[in-house]
């Protein structure tokens, strides 16, 4: 437990296979004692032994989960003290008992664990059969000679530390327990296939193949045919069954047919190019932890394949078998990653990391061969990645030496070594638009020494991790997939990351870093996935679906539309394309190869029209039913025209003018058509994100006062019909304003009131926001509007925001990011209602960004859980005339500068009027 090896007593690592061999499950309810640390007796190990008065455990299961110790999370610390290999005594300990039947002529058994954190010592019916560390890998112990017939006993003794804990620092839950399946089995067969895509077939192995759609019946080992098989691609992810018969049992497995080559530094995959718009993916549920359910792991495939998914990184340890299987079967590419990283050894300068320790190597080597062997007959598995965020080192050059001695036919990747001396692609996490660039077009920063750097300019670029998918976000999506649209180079990347890992709490909602106490922790930066914990797509995700899709649909003129294909491995004939306007939809024919069609003639209309281009699955397939829709575009039609809509008409005195009344001395706005209101007034200032509590800027915002603005009235002139207050918005302490003029104009249709801002002082940073807040009664909780929506949207982000009419409570525009922050905008916006359940209320026109809620941003910043915001008695508006982008630098670039909002002279103009039953529009 306290050394450099990695086991004792394992059998040789093989192939996943589903066998006819007679099985055990060994799943279920198992006997389970928990001690706080490492000193609890090995008594538990006789068979003899009474475990009547313990607890039970299911298994698979991580057991803080389940109320013992506790979980914990950080992103890079260990911890536990750096002092390899050890790790302290109090290290919490979990003992298992198991009692099972087994009838006799079982002496060829062999006892299987998939996955158990981190370190199990195995007894059967009181022999040790041996330990086993690397917890995301399988370990098998022969079992056999062992057993009886009948009553059998299996103890395990699991520790949440060891020395393995140092290779295992993968920014993730610390989850102790037998988390995967344990099955005895009779099974022992292994092969290796070889199946590529110009239809030669071989395997190693001893026993027979065969595939009998391709006519192969009893191939025999190292002999090769070749077949007319259909490639697979992720696209087209064709499988044939096939049969392995050995002398004892006959196993079942698909074979895919694919080859993958690097050629003149681009990525090949059956001779195409290969563009990944991949996802990382940890194992994760709010429930179970990493002890996911097949049923969790199936739909997380269908979810990425109705995004447009094409690709998963397995970070940073291989998945449970069945995901393989799953991306075998529906079509994703795989980075298969080793169960590796050190990356808390950075915090200490990389002091007697274990990468380059020779007393590792073997630790290092066996993590890769026990990867390597289990997954290695996948066809979506088309590289092995070494591990994740463990520096530089001799251990990982034996790791792929290995590799590439076992598996020639797949590239290495490792990202944490920029001299790519050990991989055969280049990457980089988190790389910046301009570093993406430079290395598409081969002008990157040149390596000292001129032999690895014109090795690594051969090589094909993989971004490993970008676009750090943390609460609102991520922002700047559009111009990575350009650039990896444009450079062939660039073969694409995968965002961190899928889901956030927020465990399900009592009390909390989702808890994350620091909600179990923990001393060391890294707060929700856990939080940081394309989908809720609960698996509901998040904006991000449905953004991305958008950027990822395999269809450019463009309007190059008026009355056509162009179809740009982007898949590599099939036409566009499985799609059917619709033009939708005006409630009506019409087939549009379009070419299998796609091109630039017409559309079909519509309107004329009387008000802003848009027209959608929708493409969509023409016949059911394996991951979406017919109907689904891959991709849309849009095109305005019809112009805008005067939506200011009808309104009462009011009287025009200083004080009551366009339905609104003021306060005779500040001009304050104290009642709109009747109804009590605060505001409007300028606001700058909104609930930082987590790309800005991390990234810092949110550190500036406050230097600068933006949370503490003043207000001070100057002068208000008044005349019939117009009302106009100057002010000065100031934060204390600095010299920073913003000279803000109100105008008011009253009319029969209502009143309409232009801000004008002019900054004062020098800015040095972005703002957050620059708009007006109000606040309406509480029954104003029903939102129409016509603009970009259903979802929010961004300077940067709302790509999946198309225009249209909208409707929503308040309730329903709030995005719930699990830890509160800045969420819910939809921008575009050229009128909304606000109304109550009878239908009466407000409208609200111009050119503007609408936000509701129950809270207001102050409730909202100072919120860390969702249970913390409690809905008041009034509606909290926010009419924007902009917002700063979102960008991803919780973990990655800031905003582009095209994307930040700056002070400068602006002037946001909007129309209020009376909405009610008897004149609001159809």
């Amino acid at each position: 437990m306290f050394d450099h090896a990695p086991s004792s007593g394992l059998r040789h690592p093989r192939a996943a296979l589903s066998s006819d061999a007679p099985a055990i499950d060994l799943n279920g309810a198992w006997r389970f004692r928990f001690s706080p640390d490492v000193h609890a007796p090995l008594d538990f190990a006789d068979p003899s032994y009474d475990d009547s008065a313990w607890d039970t455990l299911p298994v698979p299961a991580h057991w803080p989960l389940h109320g013992y110790g506790r979980p914990a999370y950080t992103n890079v610390s260990y911890p536990f003290p750096i002092d390899p290999p050890h790790v302290p005594d109090e290290n919490p300990t979990g003992d298992y008992r198991r009692v099972f039947e087994v009838p006799g002529g079982w002496d060829d058994a062999v006892l299987r664990f998939d996955g158990v954190e981190s370190h199990a010592r195995v007894w059967l019916n009181g022999h040790e059969l041996g330990y086993t560390t690397g917890s995301r890998l399988a370990a098998e112990f022969t079992a056999g000679p062992y057993l009886v017939p009948g009553r059998n006993v299996l103890a395990v003794r699991v520790h949440q530390w060891s020395a393995a804990s140092y290779l295992e620092d993968q920014d993730m839950w610390w989850l102790p327990g037998i988390f995967r399946d344990v099955t005895l089995t009779r099974s022992t067969a292994d092969l290796f296939v070889r199946a590529e895509a110009d239809g030669r077939l071989s395997f190693a192995g001893e026993g027979v193949l065969s595939l009998p759609e391709l006519g192969v019946d009893g191939l025999r080992p190292r002999v090769e045919v070749t077949v007319p098989a259909e490639p697979w691609s992720a696209e087209t992810p064709r499988l044939y069954d096939a049969v392995f018969t050995t002398t004892t049992e006959t196993a079942r497995l698909r074979v895919g047919f694919r080859t993958v080559a690097i050629e003149d530094g681009v990525l090949l995959v059956n001779g195409v190019p290969l563009k990944l718009r991949g996802v990382n993916r940890h194992e994760f549920h709010p429930d179970h932890g990493r002890a996911v359910p097949y049923e969790t792991m199936r739909a997380d495939v269908l979810l990425m394949k109705r995004h447009n998914v094409n690709a998963v990184r397995t970070s940073h340890y291989p998945p449970h078998p069945g995901f393989l299987d799953l991306c075998d079967e529906l079509g994703l590419w795989v980075v298969d990653e080793c169960d590796l990283e050190t990356h808390g050894f950075g915090q200490v300068g990389w002091r007697r990391n274990p990468s380059d320790d020779p007393a590792w190597a073997a630790a290092y080597v066996e993590r890769m061969r026990r990867m390597v062997e289990r997954d290695k007959n996948h066809p979506s598995v088309i590289m092995w990645s070494l591990g994740n965020e463990s520096g530089t080192g001799r251990n990982l050059g034996l790791m792929a030496d290995w590799a590439r001695e076992r598996d020639p036919s797949r590239p290495l990747h490792y990202e944490g070594d920029v001299t790519c001396a050990d991989t055969d692609v280049y990457s980089l996490m988190y790389a910046t638009v301009a570093q993406v660039e430079a290395i598409g077009r081969g002008t990157e920063e040149p390596l000292d020494d001129p032999v690895l750097d014109a090795r690594r300019r051969a090589m094909p670029f993989v971004h490993c991790e970008y676009a750090h998918a943390m609460g609102n976000g991520p922002g700047g999506l559009l111009e990575y997939q350009e650039l990896y649209d444009a450079y062939p180079r660039l073969a694409g990347g995968f965002i961190w990351e899928w889901i956030d890992h927020g465990l399900r709490h009592p009390e909390l909602g989702y808890a994350y870093g620091g909600d179990y106490g923990e001393p060391v922790h890294d707060s929700n930066f856990v939080i940081d996935g394309l989908v809720f914990p609960d698996r509901t797509p998040s904006p991000g995700l449905l953004d991305l679906k958008v950027i990822f899709a395999p269809v450019l649909i463009t309007f190059p003129s008026p009355g056509e539309v162009a179809i740009a294909s982007r898949y590599g491995f099939r036409d566009l004939s499985h799609l059917r394309f619709e033009a939708v306007v005006g409630g009506s939809a019409t087939v549009v024919d379009v070419p299998a190869e796609g091109g630039t069609v017409k559309l079909p003639e519509s309107g004329p209309f009387e008000e802003e029209t848009w027209l959608t281009v929708r493409a969509v699955l023409a016949e059911d397939s394996a991951w979406a039913p017919a109907g689904h829709e891959v991709a849309w575009g849009q095109v305005c039609v019809a112009p805008s025209g005067d939506v200011s809509g009808s309104s009462e008409g009011a009287g025009a005195t200083a004080d009551a003018l366009g339905g609104g009344e003021f306060d005779a001395v500040s001009g304050r706005l104290t009642r709109l058509f009747g109804v009590e209101v605060e505001g409007p007034r300028l606001e700058v200032w909104r609930a930082p994100i987590d790309n800005e509590r991390f990234g810092g800027l949110d550190w500036h915002w406050r230097t600068m006062g933006l949370h503490r603005l003043t207000h001070r009235v100057d002068d208000v002139e008044r005349a019939a019909g117009r009302l106009v207050v100057r002010t000065r918005v100031a934060p204390a302490a600095a010299d920073l304003a913003l000279r803000t003029t109100y105008t008011w104009t009253g009319g029969p249709a209502g009143l309409q009131l232009e801000v004008h801002v002019i900054p004062e002082g020098d800015w040095p940073h972005p703002i957050p926001r620059l708009g007006v807040a109000m606040a309406l009664p509480g029954g104003f909780d029903r939102v129409t509007w016509f603009g970009r929506g259903p979802g929010e949207a961004y300077p940067d982000t709302g790509f999946a925001a198309r225009v249209g009419t909208w409707s929503a409570t308040v309730d329903e525009l709030q995005t719930p990011y699990v830890y509160p922050q800045e969420n819910g905008h939809r921008a575009g916006v050229r009128w909304a209602e606000l109304t109550d359940a009878s239908g009466e209320g407000l409208r609200v026109s111009g050119a503007f960004g609408l936000t509701a809620r129950r809270w207001t941003t102050a409730d909202l910043e100072r919120a860390r859980h969702l249970t913390d915001l409690t809905p008041g008695d009034r509606v909290h508006l926010n009419l924007d005339l902009a917002h700063h982008g979102v960008g991803s630098a919780a973990c990655g670039p800031g905003v582009l500068p095209r994307y930040e909002l700056r002070a400068q002279e602006a002037t946001l103009v909007l129309r209020f009027a009376r909405v009610s039953n008897r004149d609001r529009r159809p």
